[in-house]
This record gives C-alpha cells, sequence and structure tokens, in this order.
C-alpha cells in the first residue's frame, strides 16, 4: 500500500496497530522503502485519523463486504476518504457504525468467496477513484 500511495499521489492513513513494523532497516529488507516518496502518516485511532484527514465527513466511504452500494456506482472525486478495515476481520461494527449506509462501499464479487486481501483491495479501490479523477497527476 505503501507503493500505491508514493505512484498514485494517494495520502496514507495507517491506523495502530500495524501488522508490520515501519522502521527503517526492516522495511528495507522487505523492499518497502517506497516510504521515503509517499505521504504516509499513522495515527493511533481511527477516530483521530478522520480528525487529522478533516474534508467533508460526506466524502469518507467505508470499503466493507456488507457495504449497501457497489463500487462501480459510486461517483467519487479527489480528495474522498477511503477507509479499509483490518486484513484478517474488516471493520469493526463500531468503526462501520460511523459511516451511513450510503457511504459504504463494496467490491462486487462472486457469491460463496472470500473478499479480496486488503492489499488487492486497496489497489481496485484507488485506482477506480483515480480512474474517475482522469489520473490526474499520472502519466
Amino acid at each position: 500500500m505503501i507503493r500505491l500511495a508514493a505512484n498514485t499521489g494517494a495520502c496514507l492513513h495507517l491506523v495502530r496497530p500495524l501488522g508490520f513494523a515501519l522502521d527503517d532497516a526492516r522495511m528495507r529488507r522487505a523492499g518497502l522503502d517506497y516510504h521515503e516518496w509517499a505521504d504516509m502518516r499513522v495515527h493511533d485511532g481511527l477516530d483521530e485519523a478522520l480528525a487529522a484527514i478533516g474534508g467533508d465527513p460526506s466524502r469518507r466511504f467505508a470499503l466493507t463486504t456488507r457495504g449497501s452500494v457497489p463500487i462501480g456506482e459510486r461517483a467519487f472525486r479527489a480528495g474522498d476518504v477511503f477507509v479499509f478495515g483490518r486484513e484478517t476481520a474488516g471493520l469493526s461494527d463500531a468503526q462501520l457504525a460511523v459511516f451511513p449506509p450510503a457511504q459504504r462501499v463494496r467490491l462486487p464479487m462472486r457469491p460463496q468467496q472470500r473478499s479480496l486481501n486488503l492489499s488487492n483491495a486497496v489497489a481496485v479501490t484507488v485506482f477506480e477513484a483515480w480512474r474517475q479523477a482522469g489520473y490526474a497527476g499520472g502519466v
């Protein structure tokens, strides 16, 4: 996701606890040194992250398998915020409650299948939003 943020110009806000260490030595060994080119910020909780991001709360979207709106049916614009849950469990009920049903977006998938892993879901979402923005800043 760090490389994705660097390549698309998206700002990546991470919420603790993280599933990986952010120290430079470990990230370089894992090939994650793109943090030098990514706009990345770390927060202690979702409320703190949303407060730091600011903006129009109606332009914040939760990505969830329980979403009411398929991603392709939603019009996005520059500055929109996308919130994803943990790799293993997604967003908790309490976290999801922050978002009205119209702001709960889902990635369509075949029935009886598990959802995409977190990095793939983030990539699909970011590229759909960036596509709708005309790939602003891209080459």
